[in-house]
């Protein structure tokens, strides 16, 4: 039955839910046909199905359309134009795919639809974030009483965990931020590495600090900071560290470097959007040494832990100071004595995405966590070997997940990379470090298997030969 219904439809409750269950199951028969058929098609969408994507353009129709026919079309046009990320061998970005709960437990949270900012409005889901923040608090290694809170990615929980420093920083200096906003408030500095990720600057930005008013540190041959070379720091400096280079994968010495900044009174913060949950294995954990002793630390839900799209977590030392940069009132919000995310968060309507991430977490336990860091991080070790052996350029210490290739001059490396997002078997994006032009490839994704590797990096080869 076509579900076309609105506020003033005769259709009856009953026909509305029986509708509904029709539309949702042949919902369900099209995603589990596009998961099925991932691994047929080209990583990358062929450039007739994007142009096919024309077809859903066009002025909003004047009356209802049947949601079967919307769904139809969705599919229809809009599938065969979607990145093939829940496959194995896309290595484009630090992208994971998503898990089967975690995924399942997505669909369960849009119908529940549900609001996630008061636990009067959802205790399900305010209770299934504290749990899933507690267990990443735990995997990671940080202190006990860290706080949090769940947010869409790394460049919000960036965002967040930044606004508690520069709250924390600028009361100590007798200024009320919140209140009376930068004008006329003391300076803070902002130290950060050469190869600091962007979504740092972009959260700089946002928060009135500047993404060019920072003082870099210069980095050595891997993208990290040097220990020697930091400027003074006092009580009003923001430290940004970096756990896991977006290039190489390297990671800050923050054991090195933490003592004398705690010393200093400046405010540690961690930008470790994938590179975090290497404390989550035995065997790699030792890059994440010193971190624990940062004030605050951003990292992602969707790229390791595989949760899928969108998630991301904020965590800072000091609960009191994340809430006093972030809580609302208002004389509407009559609380209860529940923790209330959005006293910890920027937003105020949120999906409730924890518990996709509690979800996600769940099925894994602490050994799935460590096994996905592991296995695709012995993939990325396959595929430098692999591609040294046939005479390429691998640039980095391969440390964790994330293999820099050149082919040659910068020319060539990048006809090579066309072609191999062009042929389909795997996709991988470019890009320029430390003065070289490289292809990053960025094994994040628990779908991905040796053999996906093993075809990927024929598929390279045979694209670098061509050349």
């Amino acid at each position: 039955m076509a579900v076309t219904h609105s506020p003033h439809s005769p259709l009856s409750a009953a026909s509305v839910s029986e509708a509904r269950t029709a539309l949702l199951k042949h919902a369900a028969r099209d995603a589990m046909d596009y998961l099925e058929g991932e691994d047929k098609r080209s990583v990358a969408p062929r450039p007739e199905a994007v142009k096919a994507l024309q077809v859903l353009r066009g002025p909003l129709p004047p009356g209802p359309t049947s949601a079967e026919a919307v769904l139809h079309l969705l599919d229809a046009y809009g599938s065969p134009a979607t990145v093939a990320k829940t496959g194995g061998r896309n290595f484009g970005f630090v992208n994971g795919g998503c898990l089967p709960a975690a995924l399942a437990a997505s669909w369960l949270v849009s119908a529940w639809d549900q609001n996630a900012a008061f636990f009067v409005q959802s205790p399900t889901a305010i209770v299934l974030e504290e749990v899933a923040l507690e267990w990443v608090r735990e995997l990671l290694g940080l202190p006990t009483g860290t706080g949090g809170a769940v947010v869409t990615g790394a460049t919000m929980a960036n965002f967040t965990a930044l606004a508690a420093a520069r709250h924390t920083l600028l009361t100590r200096a007798g200024w009320d931020v919140e209140g009376e906003g930068l004008f006329g408030a003391p300076p803070v500095t902002v130290v950060v590495g050469e190869e600091v990720h962007a979504s740092v600057l972009k959260a700089l930005g946002l928060l009135g600090l500047g993404r060019n008013r920072v003082v870099r540190v210069p980095v050595d041959g891997q993208g990290r900071m040097r220990a020697d070379a930091l400027p003074h720091m006092d009580e009003r400096t923001i430290l940004c560290l970096q756990a896991g280079n977006v290039n190489t994968g390297a990671f800050d010495p923050a054991g090195a470097i933490c003592p004398a900044a705690r010393e200093a009174g400046a405010w540690i913060h961690v930008d470790g959007a994938f590179g975090l949950w290497a404390a989550t294995s035995q065997e790699y954990r030792r890059w994440t040494n010193g971190f624990e002793q940062a004030d605050s630390w951003a990292t992602d839900g969707h790229k390791w832990p595989n949760i899928g799209y969108d998630c991301g977590v904020a965590l800072v030392r000091d609960p009191d100071a994340l809430r006093a940069a972030m809580s609302i009132q208002a004389s509407y919000l009559a609380l209860g004595e529940h923790r209330e995310p959005s006293d910890y968060n920027p937003e105020l309507s949120r999906r409730a995405r924890g518990v996709e991430l509690w979800a996600g977490l769940r099925s894994l336990g602490r050994s799935g966590m460590a096994e996905i860091v592991e296995r695709t991080s012995s993939h990325a070790r396959r595929f430098a070997e692999g591609l040294r052996a046939a005479g390429c350029q691998v640039l980095n210490d391969v440390v964790i997940n994330q293999v820099l290739v050149s082919f040659g001059t910068p020319e060539k490396t990048l006809q090579v990379i066309a072609r191999i997002q062009e042929e389909g078997t795997s996709w991988c994006g470019s890009t320029v470090w430390q003065g070289h032009t490289a292809m990053r490839i960025s094994v994040s994704s628990w779908a991905t298997t040796r053999d996906d590797v093993d075809r990927s990096l024929a598929a390279m080869l045979k694209a670098a030969k061509e050349g």
